[in-house]
């Protein structure tokens, strides 16, 4: 399986459990991995035999966006199905970064990966 990656996407959005963080948007940090088949896209140079990255970008910033969850692992969970679902990819690995939340730490965020990884 070959990985299509976007890191350090940056996205704003209400996130959050506290009345105050449901007042404002927060910057989220996310990072994207996606298995896919690439051999086709590689030999025939062919945008049609993979993944458009643009595409996902979009997607992921506009739902993201519109989105106010409580909590990143329900967000996370959320653009997993998106990407399964809407994209042609077997795999996906979804990390999001909600960096400055906890005092003296720099980054507290989820890691998870849906679908099937060979």
């Amino acid at each position: 399986m070959d990985i299509i990656y976007l890191h350090h996407l940056t996205v704003d959005t209400v996130i959050g459990l506290w009345d105050w963080e449901r007042q404002i948007r927060q910057t989220l940090v996310i990072d994207l991995e996606l298995g896919v088949n690439t051999g086709a896209a590689g030999a025939n140079d062919d945008i049609a035999h993979t993944v458009d990255y643009k595409a996902v970008s979009d997607r992921v910033i506009a739902h993201t966006t519109a989105s106010e969850f409580k909590l990143i692992e329900a967000l996370a969970e959320s653009i997993a199905r998106i990407l399964l679902s809407e994209f042609a990819i077997e795999w996906t690995r979804v990390r999001i970064n909600k960096q400055g939340v906890v005092r003296n730490v720099r980054d507290v965020g989820i890691i998870i990966e849906r679908g099937q990884r060979d």
